[in-house]
């Protein structure tokens, strides 16, 4: 028994010792882990960061590692420049914002003048016949411009200089011209000024008669001020919407042929130039179609072409001589003239009257004629054909495309001025 309790005694040891070791064992494992772990921060942490607070790789970058990095970067750099940045930074400089003063003239009527004219209180109070009395006020305004030659030339609109008192010229390095009015021309709606320097940086003229619908475009500008802010135009990009778009005149301003865009396009926009996608100037920003006077997408620019023929006549005589007649008399086609001449449809206008010994007279326009074209452009009423009349200048010729007796001809009339 004693043997056997001796056993008994020894095996419960040797549980309690197995009891007692494996706690042992789990804190080793343990504490080895912690070690471990220990070590692999302090030595992750030992090595050296950059001032910047980067990661531990950029710190131990080989120079070979530092050139590929900075390629990589001037490669990213390198894809955000385009068409349209490169446009930019070629047609900026030559972008000039331009602000005016006018002098406008205002008529004040007397709002009691009826009232005291009346005969039944004028025999109480007299005459007071004051009549309309006249006043002038300065008025400011602004707008855009851009800069075609080295000595100083600027296109712009005439409704934003044409009537100026004194126009001044700020450049993008800053630089403030006061600017002479070379000429201007209202119908077109184009005026040219002319600053003083040399070297001066100017724009690239490009050829509006080869515009593509869809093309990329950049306009230019100024709207409401901004440039003065700065000393840098307002960029905006679009595509060109439309080409050849008549516009109906305004206040005797004749709008033909215009480039139509989405290009944002804001009040102090006019002027400016709208560039293509190489840096050539296409046309020159002048009005937008709006409900509101904010820009909705619908702008308009004159074509590069036509500025250029305009400022042309501008720099040799100040002005476009437009004092021309034509002697013509016409009603547009509607249903019944169509048909009781015989058409299938209405188109054109009919000519009522032509004046003995006129321009029209002279080419051999007669009483009946029915005028469907004026230059290759199609005549649809009375405006379209003022318009496109109104857009010549004295010595123009225009090739009228008419019917007659159902046949289709051709005429020549040129525009004559008209004698004393």
């Amino acid at each position: 028994m004693v043997t056997s309790n001796l056993d008994g005694d020894s095996a419960m040891k040797n549980r309690s010792l197995v009891f007692l070791l494996i706690p042992l064992f789990l804190i080793f494992v343990l504490w080895l882990g912690f070690l471990l772990g220990r070590k692999t921060h302090s030595e992750f942490q030992s090595e050296p960061v950059s001032a910047g607070g980067q990661f531990p790789f950029e710190a131990q970058a080989t120079p070979a590692q530092y050139q590929a990095r900075d390629s990589i970067s001037a490669d990213v750099t390198k894809s955000r420049r385009n068409a349209i940045t490169r446009t930019v930074a070629t047609v900026s400089p030559a972008v000039v914002g331009i602000n005016v003063t006018e002098i406008q003239e205002y008529t004040y009527r007397d709002p009691f003048e009826d009232f005291f004219n009346d005969p039944f209180f004028r025999q109480f109070f007299g005459n007071r016949d004051r009549g309309s009395r006249k006043f002038k006020q300065e008025v400011k305004g602004l707008g855009s411009g851009f800069l075609i030659s080295p000595d100083g030339y600027i296109v712009t609109n005439d409704h934003v200089a044409g009537r100026a008192s004194e126009i001044l010229v700020t450049l993008t390095n800053g630089e403030k011209y006061k600017a002479k009015l070379v000429g201007t021309d209202g119908v077109s709606d184009i005026c040219l000024l002319k600053i003083g320097g040399n070297n001066l940086p100017y724009v690239r003229v490009g050829n509006s008669d080869d515009v593509i619908i869809g093309e990329w475009v950049i306009a230019f500008g100024n709207p409401f001020g901004l440039f003065e802010i700065s000393n840098e135009p307002t960029v905006t990009v679009g595509v060109v919407s439309a080409t050849k778009m008549n516009i109906p005149s305004d206040g005797g301003r004749v709008y033909r042929g215009m480039i139509q865009t989405d290009a944002a396009i804001n009040s102090g926009n006019s002027g400016g130039p709208l560039s293509n996608s190489v840096g050539e100037i296409i046309g020159m920003n002048t009005l937008i179609f709006t409900p509101n006077q904010g820009n909705i997408g619908v702008g308009f620019a004159i074509p590069v072409n036509r500025v250029k023929a305009v400022i042309t006549e501008l720099k040799k005589k100040g002005k476009v001589e437009r004092d021309f007649w034509t002697g013509l008399r016409v009603q547009q086609v509607d249903e019944s003239i169509a048909k009781a001449v015989r058409l299938e449809k209405p188109q054109g206008v009919i000519v009522n009257d032509v004046e003995k010994g006129s321009p029209a007279d002279k080419a051999g326009v007669k009483v009946g004629d029915i005028i469907v074209e004026v230059n290759g452009e199609k005549i649809t009423s009375g405006d379209s054909i003022e318009g496109a009349v109104n857009s010549a200048k004295t010595g123009d010729v225009l090739r009228l495309k008419i019917l007659r007796d159902k046949k289709v001809l051709s005429v020549d009339l040129k525009l004559e001025k008209r004698s004393s």
